[in-house]
This record gives structure tokens, sequence and C-alpha cells, in this order.
């Protein structure tokens, strides 16, 4: 089966331990080659190798964007008050207060100001790493399954058009025969009306000659082929990207020629739409991994 390389993934999982819920967005187009750009949060800087890595070992081609946001609970306070401290700073304000007459009155916020009372709550970020590559892992089975999708779609796609290359070219083909016969016709009228007695075996020679150059049987019979190659690596499926992108030069080569042969009208739109229909599978085949 082939995969296209453009897909979308997000994923996202609570971690009941560390209050905390880690979301992977991963966003993949074509390109020629496997370009990996993570967008990770400072405190998870580590995972720029591992995510890498992960990604080189799952896909084959593409421009793969992998973003990871994180989110503490709601709820969950990010500071809490040393209740204990502030117990003991309390008595010792109040036995101050013993001892010094007329003393100044504290406020709670200057009690908040001093160094403990109040405790700052950090998520454990080492014990997300794992779980957070883990979630990476299924998150590339979920994008790796969507490209497989596209990759099901453009493949019928890419039959369609092949069907339409094999309309063509079997059209071309039944009209040779009537095509050769009106340029016989033609020439040899041409012929006898500027020379009175034309050489009939000279006249018959330049015939031949004329007809060689402008067969295109050997043409159809490429064009065949390549339909056939086509097919054979869509079936396969795997990394044909290349591949196919190649087939699409041979088959456009071949329906060039077949235009530049061209003597009758119909042959020249069989030509044209032999072109349209190979730039579209074209286009297409850019995608494909």
């Amino acid at each position: 089966m082939i995969q296209s390389m453009t897909a979308f993934a997000r994923l996202d999982r609570h971690i009941d331990a560390q209050h905390t819920t880690l979301v992977w967005e991963l966003k993949s187009v074509n390109h020629r080659y496997l370009e990996v750009t993570p967008r990770l949060p400072d405190a998870f800087r580590e995972l720029d190798g591992p995510v890498r890595e992960l990604c080189r070992k799952r896909l084959n081609r593409g421009k793969v964007e992998v973003g990871l946001r994180y989110q503490a609970d709601a709820g969950e306070a990010a500071v809490s008050l040393d209740e204990t401290l502030v117990t003991q700073l309390g008595q010792a304000l109040h036995r101050v207060g013993e001892l010094i007459q007329h003393p100044a009155p504290v406020s709670p916020a200057e009690v908040l100001r001093m160094p403990g009372v109040l405790q700052t709550r950090e998520a454990d970020f080492s014990a997300l790493m794992k779980p957070a590559i883990a979630l990476l892992d299924e998150a590339l089975s979920s994008l790796v399954e969507t490209r497989a999708r596209e990759g099901a779609a453009l493949a019928t796609m890419i039959t369609e058009r092949l069907d339409g290359i094999l309309v063509q070219v079997e059209r071309t083909r039944a009209a040779l025969p009537r095509i050769q016969e009106a340029l016989r016709q033609r020439l040899k009228k041409r012929v006898e009306d500027v020379v009175a007695s034309p050489d009939p075996d000279r006249l018959e020679q330049e015939l031949v000659l004329l007809a060689q150059k402008m067969d295109v049987a050997e043409e159809l019979d490429r064009l065949e082929a390549h339909v056939t190659e086509v097919r054979r690596a869509v079936e396969q499926g795997g990394h044909v990207g290349r591949r196919l992108d190649f087939l699409m030069q041979e088959l456009n080569r071949e329906a060039n020629t077949l235009a530049s042969k061209s003597i009758d009208t119909e042959t020249t739109q069989a030509a044209v739409e032999l072109k349209v229909l190979i730039e579209q599978m074209r286009e297409q085949i850019q995608n494909i991994e």
C-alpha cells in the first residue's frame, strides 16, 4: 500500500501521577527527504534526539512538524503554604512583641514574603519523559494510518488516470490504419497535381519513408508498458514515490513524441489528453512517500 506524505495527527493523554495532560500534534507534508522539526517546551528539550530518532524509524519521507504541549490540571495549586512555618513565625512574632515595647504590626503580606512560607510546586518533568515518548509513538501510528488512507485515495486516482491513458492508446492504435491511408491518398493527390506522370515506384518509396517517420506504434507500445509498471508500483506499495515520479517522466516523454509525430487532429487530441492525465498523476505523486 502506498502512503501519502500529507497528513495530520493529534493525540492527548492525562498523566494522573503528575496531574498533567500531554498533547502531541504532528503535521506532515511532501518533501524530497525526511525532515523532522520538533517543537518542544523548554522543560522537554532533552527529548529532541529521541523524537527525531523515533520519527526516522516510523517514516521515510516528508517534512514533519512534531509539537508537544503540556498543561497542569485546573485546581492544582501552583504554590502551597507551609503552615508549620507560619505557626512558628507567628509564635516568634508574638514573643518579639513581648520583648519590644510598641512593636510595629506585621501584615500577612509581609509574612508571605518571608523565605520558605510559600512553596512552589513544579511538575516532575523527568517522570513525564517516558510517557511523552510512548504517547508520541501512538501519535505516529495514527499519522501513518492517516497517510495510508490518503495513499489509498491517491492509488484510486492514479488507477483511473491509467485507465484513461489506455483508452487514448487504444483509440489511437485503432485509428492508425485510417490515418495512414488518408495520408497516403492526400500525398498521392498532391504529387499527381504537380507531376503529370509520376514514377509509381518512386512515389511508393516516398510514401513508405514518410509513413515510417509518422509511425507511432512504438510510442503506443511504450505507453502501455509504462502503464503496466505504474500499476505494479502502486500495487506493490511501500516507498515508491521516486519510482513513480520517474515513470511519470517516461510517460510524458512518449506523449511528447506522439504529439511531435502527429499528422492528424485525432492523434493530436489524444496526445493532449495523455499529457493532461499524466500531469494530473504527476502532481499527486509528489505527495507519495
